[in-house]
């Protein structure tokens, strides 16, 4: 028989119980000395032993222990057990019946239990190409050119913009897809938003992370409009933790995540870039700890076209900034694409003058855009004529290449393009085909290109008739 060591207080334990019964004494006299020092969970200094769970809500044994009773052979330490979580573990073998597919909402944007994100730097339409994804769900229309699965409830929770100025976006998208029929009648009952302010998911509180009102008020919402989309815009401004703190960041989305699966629903949080140039479909764009991007499931980017993709699709380069690209970043859900969706920024005038502002507002909406195809509006003959001039090299046998920045004697195709690159609508397709030349050029020395005599689509690479010194 084992006996504890204080001769005031004997207590004798039935075996082979004896072992974890001093263990869990051991532990109890660990956690009544973590709460003399520690505050309760509220935060009150004064919370006493009475509010910190212990092994005492165990009831009867811990009674018959602090008395010198024995106790029980069996059954005593189940309820212990009765205190802890209960964790179910499966055996794979028993999984005769296939689960079920990802619910998806939209294309490989949304989905019912993960956290999605769009990764990108202000004035690049992140609002309103969520706006128009919103309203796409809602109507069940799309018109992003995005796959709707289902018609979806939409709740959009801004912390940036009032209510008047949500109103102003969604009229705005309204009022440009009008061919499409969409009106108020149309959303209602499906589009919800709402922009609380003051309020925070998760914040400091006494020197410890505490879960915020919204959390409370997400779940009022959610519980009431049942939606299966909720945007939280922008997540910088859902918590008021330290963003570059990985452990703070992991807490804010563990929060969002444990929503998403409760209430079987998609949760997206626009979030913003750090300083410095992005990388289209770079994941670690996103400002503050890497736990952001680890904990979405579902990150994309957006980022404006650059000079070289502007002058690739012959857009004016002062108006390049209108259009964006959307790539796929850490989505480890789908196969990556090899291309991006493209959009373009477009003002809407909303007719809402008065007497004072008499032009009203014009508020910006995206649309579709598809840029040109790469050999599209130049004729098969003149592509093959050229193609063939690359081939055959230079008259001393030496052959062409992009080496030098297109400038040097050898830089034919870039010199071929701009000498008879033809204007108007088909200059961009001349810029692709320059585009497209010097990459053949860049390929391994002893290879080049020609097309096929099925057209200009097929173009491939034959070997070189030889390899000479430069």
């Amino acid at each position: 028989m084992s006996k504890h060591k204080s001769d005031d207080h004997r207590v004798n334990y039935g075996e082979p119980a004896d072992r974890e019964a001093e263990q869990l004494l051991a532990e109890q006299a660990a956690l009544e000395q973590q709460a003399a020092i520690t505050p309760g969970t509220n935060g009150d200094p004064n919370d006493s032993m009475d509010d910190f769970p212990t092994l005492r809500d165990a009831g009867e044994p811990w009674a018959k222990a602090a008395t010198g009773q024995s106790l029980p052979d069996e059954g005593w330490k189940a309820r212990f057990d009765d205190l802890a979580p209960a964790l179910e573990v499966r055996d794979a073998g028993d999984d005769t019946a296939k689960p079920p597919p990802r619910r998806w909402l939209m294309g490989n944007q949304f989905c019912r239990g993960f956290l999605s994100g769009l990764v990108a730097p202000g004035s690049t339409g992140k609002s309103a190409l969520r706006m128009l994804q919103c309203l796409s769900l809602a109507t069940g229309v799309s018109l992003t050119d995005q796959h709707i699965f289902r018609r979806c409830r939409v709740l959009i929770v801004s912390f940036e913009d009032d209510q008047q100025e949500i109103q102003r976006r969604i009229l705005a998208a309204m009022l440009e897809y009008g061919k499409y029929g969409i009106t108020r009648e149309q959303v209602k009952g499906w589009l919800f938003y709402a922009c609380p302010k003051g309020i925070k998911l998760a914040e400091m509180k006494n020197g410890s992370r505490q879960i915020g009102a919204l959390e409370k008020q997400l779940r009022v919402w959610i519980e009431k409009y049942r939606p299966d989309l909720v945007v939280l815009d922008p997540y910088v401004k859902v918590h008021a933790l330290e963003e570059n703190d990985n452990s703070a960041m992991d807490f804010v989305c563990d929060l969002l995540a444990t929503l998403a699966i409760e209430y079987d629903i998609a949760i997206d949080a626009p979030h913003h870039t750090r300083k410095g140039q992005l990388t289209p479909g770079d994941a670690d764009s996103g400002r503050g700890g890497s736990a952001v991007r680890d904990a979405g499931r579902l990150i994309y980017t957006l980022t404006a076209m650059n000079e070289e993709e502007a002058n690739q699709f012959g857009i004016n380069p002062e108006d390049r900034a209108a259009y964006v690209r959307l790539d796929k970043a850490k989505v480890n859900l789908t196969p990556p694409a090899r291309t991006a969706e493209w959009f373009k920024l477009v003002g809407v005038k909303l007719d809402n003058g008065n007497d004072e502002y008499p032009n009203g507002d014009e508020v910006q909406t995206v649309k579709p855009w598809k840029p040109p195809k790469l050999w599209e509006g130049l004729a098969s003959e003149t592509l093959n004529a050229a193609l063939t001039d690359i081939d055959n090299g230079m008259p001393n046998g030496q052959r062409y290449t992009d080496a030098g920045g297109g400038k040097g004697p050898r830089a034919r195709p870039g010199r071929w393009c701009r000498s008879t690159a033809p204007a108007g609508p088909k200059a961009s397709a001349a810029r692709s085909f320059e585009h497209g030349s010097k990459t053949a050029c860049s390929m391994r020395p002893n290879m080049t290109t020609r097309s096929s005599a099925s057209g200009a689509k097929a173009i491939g690479s034959i070997p070189a008739r030889g390899r000479h010194n430069a």
